[in-house]
């Protein structure tokens, strides 16, 4: 199911990093409280448990989150929204998959992938900024559900339609979060209007 999540801050911030002007601190500052405010909106509906503690006034009945949570950041611009999902759940742990995409075919390629115990169990979520031909989320999806991942949640800023549509095909079961759906694929895979190669803009690679 595709969601995008409309909320003012989130559009406000993202349109400052579609700014070509925009340099590399402020698009990353962006890109982090970006992905904190989506990881408050996206976790509304974890399951939590009941649990008794003592307060240092009283005994408390009140509850805590069921299940661990594990980022999957897709190498390497994914990585940018880490940190700002890190603030706001410091107890996340992170996996990383490593995948780039033939210039030519756009089709992705792995080169490296590491995992956390517990993935079986555990609320995945996959963060990228871009979802563009889906080629990359597809196979990002398909390498962590070979590790036992069920509950599965892909988070990216800006998707494109024909991405949002091979993710859906390929894997009905997750859930698809975007801070805005653009309106295409140019002829080299980019998102348009999208906001340019995210990974060159975060690391200033260009």
């Amino acid at each position: 199911m595709l969601k995008v999540l409309k909320h003012p801050l989130i559009t406000h911030k993202l349109t400052q990093m579609r700014k070509k002007e925009t340099g590399t601190k402020n698009f990353r500052q962006n890109l982090d409280e970006i992905a904190g405010l989506m990881a408050y909106e996206i976790t509304r509906d974890l399951p939590t448990v009941p649990v008794d503690i003592a307060t240092p006034v009283a005994m408390c009945h009140t509850y805590e989150l069921e299940k661990e949570i594990i980022l999957v950041p897709i190498l390497r611009a994914g990585l940018g929204m880490v940190n700002g999902i890190c603030d706001l759940i410091p107890t996340v742990k992170v996996a990383h998959v490593g995948l780039y995409r033939d210039e030519e075919t756009l089709e992705p390629h792995v080169y490296f992938e590491k995992y956390p115990n517990g993935i079986e169990d555990a609320i995945v979520m996959i963060v990228d900024p871009m979802l563009a031909t889906g080629g990359s989320a597809t196979a990002a999806i398909e390498m962590v559900k070979k590790q036992g991942a069920k509950n599965i949640r892909l988070v990216c800023l800006v998707g494109a339609p024909e991405g949002v549509k091979v993710v859906e095909r390929e894997h009905p079961d997750v859930d698809i979060y975007l801070a805005a759906l653009d309106e295409k694929l140019n002829e080299k895979g980019y998102i348009i209007p999208g906001l340019g190669d995210a990974g060159d803009r975060i690391f200033g690679t260009k």
